[in-house]
């Protein structure tokens, strides 16, 4: 088991911030580059890439953080296990996928989480959030501050 003093942890924020609710997941990732924690690499992406890949090899924890259009409020935090997939897209790439693809490729052990934050309106263009999603990243933000100044992540291994 990686023990606390050793965990080196990448979050990954993707969405659209130019379709409303999308942009919960890049909203995060911003809050947490601001804090600045220590052992912590933040990245925001419109979504997920193969490239991805490498990155989160070098990582021993993952999180995607994302916008969920039917989850539960104000988000949804679980353990995922890597999946082996024989197709890409460059529209829709799975968080199993791409850790996956870190282990396969790359031989690493990184565990992986995701992150679901509740959204609500999608189907526009503009950048900002509606105010329900709002509410719902603030509830997310603090949970994951909390989360990553522990960096207990036991709790969330159980099956």
């Amino acid at each position: 088991m990686i023990t606390t003093e050793t965990k080196n942890i990448l979050l990954i924020g993707y969405g659209n911030p130019g379709r409303l609710d999308d942009g919960l997941g890049p909203a995060l990732a911003a809050a947490v580059e601001h804090k600045k924690f220590k052992d912590i690499t933040v990245d925001a992406n419109y979504m997920l890439t193969v490239e991805d890949a490498s990155v989160i090899a070098e990582n021993n924890i993952v999180i995607f953080a994302d916008a969920s259009v039917n989850g539960p409020e104000p988000f949804s935090f679980k353990k995922i296990e890597p999946k082996s997939a024989l197709t890409f897209s460059s529209h829709s790439n799975e968080p199993e996928a791409i850790l996956g693809l870190a282990h396969d490729m790359f031989h690493a052990k990184t565990e992986g989480y995701v992150l679901g934050i509740r959204g609500y309106e999608f189907d526009e263009f503009g950048e900002k959030l509606s105010s329900s999603a709002q509410d719902n990243l603030i509830l997310t933000v603090e949970f994951i501050f909390s989360l990553l100044e522990t960096k207990d992540f036991s709790k969330y291994n159980e099956s």
